[in-house]
């Protein structure tokens, strides 16, 4: 009895060890299956190739199937669902059994009894099938697919798009960087042509014109020269010269006269002031190009006397062209560089003619120095601020009436009483305070900047001068080509820019339609993977 039990008992314990394992067999079996195979995408065809899924070279494999897909393409029937198929789509083993299924319909009448079909085309896509699925090509070159989209593909796609956003960016940046520079062309443009006194849409024509109202705009710029009276009689008391600021007393006195009328201390009959003549070819308009061929001719009166043209280098009063018993009444106009400080010497003083002995004894020829029968002719023909070298004159006089007025006033401001001031010798001069010599010294400074005001600069060498008024026309034509490039490169900016824009919008479908290809490529990679493996879960790490 005893060993029958010992027996017994070890019969049961053998029964109830061999159920625990069963139970420990099914639950490690169960907890196998719980476990998911997570695999990186970096790692996915090492994974592969270690587990003897798929070889490690599948590039011979790979080039016959593909010349095989190549070949079998050129003779595809008409069908819909294959257009759509094979449109922009780099075909894969999944491509290659939708089309064997396709196939199936479109073939279906070549099938024969043994279920077998005659038809070529179905031979060919079965056969590339085939191909893809000994020694797992498909699942090796779909991983290949996968991580390339993943790595190199979606990637790739979105820094272009974020590059083409960029670059659109830069594009309208760049517009409003213009902006200013646009403004400040056009501006300084609309301030030459105000300056001028033109509009800038035929500058031949409106040159001549605003030319003609010159004498005007000289009587306007004297219109208060009375007023800097009392400071030249304050000046020749304290100089004590004989003659001092001869051009001043003649504008305060006679006003802007004839240069004639200033030699001679007569007005002329008439005045035959040499014809403005302003030729500027093929500058029509602001908007035409740079003139091949840019001239003023002032004109040349019939006594041979020529007007006066001044640049930038120098001053040319032309040539009297007067022949050998020729009286000079003037030394002041031939010599340019002269400065005249004062003493005034006329014609009359030099020369004096008497009318009961015949003029031709005295070898004098009046014809062609600008007095012909009191006519003022050439040079003499102009007025005091529209000769370049009177202007010049009485601007130096205004220099040296404004430079005592401020040595005067630097005097009083600084000595304790009149006493002990410089040139202070008189009872006229020592009247004058402070106050007085200020007012005087602002109505000079009046006149100067009336005078010599832009306006006045520019009409006066843009009559003067051929070459001020080339650069002057050029530099309009300058500023109005560099808006127009402005403009123009604005605009091409601003098409660059939509074109860029339209670029990034138009790779937006291409990056969802990439993005969902490759997402259904690892769906079918981990349900592939996990059929291998007793329908484990299957995770590809690292992709989107």
């Amino acid at each position: 009895m005893p060993k029958k039990n010992k027996s017994v008992k070890k019969k049961k314990r053998f029964e109830m060890l061999h159920s625990k394992y069963g139970e420990l067999e099914k639950c490690a079996e169960m907890n196998e299956a719980d476990i998911p195979i997570d695999i990186h995408i970096y790692k996915l065809h090492d994974w592969l190739v270690s587990r003897k899924i798929g070889p490690k070279n599948i590039q011979m494999q790979l080039k016959d199937i593909r010349n095989k897909i190549t070949n079998a393409l050129k003779d595809m029937p008409s069908n819909e669902q294959l257009i759509k198929l094979l449109t922009g789509t780099n075909i894969n083993y999944f491509h290659c059994k939708q089309i064997v299924e396709i196939l199936t319909e479109t073939e279906k009448g070549t099938k024969n009894v043994f279920g077998s079909y005659g038809s070529q085309r179905m031979k060919d896509w079965q056969e590339i099938v085939r191909l893809y699925e000994k020694d797992n090509i498909y699942l090796v070159e779909t991983s290949q697919i996968y991580v390339r989209n993943n790595n190199y593909e979606i990637p790739g796609l979105k820094k272009q798009m974020i590059k083409l956003e960029q670059q659109a960016d830069e594009c309208l940046k760049r517009i409003q960087d213009l902006a200013k520079p646009e403004t400040q062309i056009q501006a300084e443009h609309t301030a030459l042509l105000q300056q001028l006194g033109v509009k800038g849409l035929n500058l031949q024509e409106e040159f001549i014109n605003v030319l003609n109202t010159l004498s005007e705009i000289y009587q306007k710029s004297i219109r208060n020269v009375n007023n800097i009276e009392n400071a030249i009689d304050l000046y020749a008391d304290c100089s004590e010269q004989k003659v001092c600021l001869p051009l001043l007393k003649h504008l305060v006195e006679f006003g802007n006269t004839t240069i004639y009328q200033y030699i001679h201390k007569e007005a002329p009959l008439s005045v035959e002031e040499p014809v403005l003549k302003l030729n500027i070819t093929n500058r029509n308009s602001s908007n035409s190009g740079v003139a091949t061929e840019n001239e003023i001719d002032f004109g040349c009166d019939d006594n041979g006397g020529t007007s006066s043209t001044i640049s930038a280098e120098i001053i040319d009063f032309g040539d009297l062209n007067l022949e050998n018993n020729t009286v000079n009444y003037d030394l002041s106009e031939t010599e340019g560089a002269e400065i005249d400080w004062g003493i005034e010497t006329s014609a009359a003083d030099n020369v004096e003619v008497s009318f009961d002995v015949p003029i031709e004894e005295y070898g004098i020829v009046v014809e062609g120095v600008g007095m012909d029968g009191g006519v003022a002719k050439g040079e003499q023909a102009y007025t005091l601020l529209d000769a370049p070298n009177y202007r010049n004159r009485i601007l130096d006089e205004l220099y040296e009436l404004e430079a005592y007025l401020r040595m005067r006033l630097f005097e009083l401001n600084q000595l304790d009483n009149s006493n002990n001031i410089m040139f202070a010798l008189s009872d006229n001069i020592s009247t004058h305070d402070s106050e007085s010599i200020v007012k005087m010294l602002k109505n000079v400074d009046i006149i100067l900047q009336e005078i010599n005001c832009e306006q006045t600069r520019h009409l006066f060498q843009l009559k003067h001068s051929p070459k001020y008024a080339d650069l002057l026309v050029s530099k309009l034509d300058h500023m109005t080509k560099g808006v127009e490039k402005i403009r123009s490169t604005k605009e091409t900016l601003k098409d660059q820019a939509a074109e860029l824009k339209q670029q990034r919008l138009e790779l937006t479908p291409v990056l969802a339609e990439l993005t969902k290809q490759t997402k259904d490529l690892q769906f079918k990679i981990e349900k592939d993977i996990s059929k291998r493996y007793k329908n484990r879960v299957v995770h590809l790490i690292g992709g989107i």
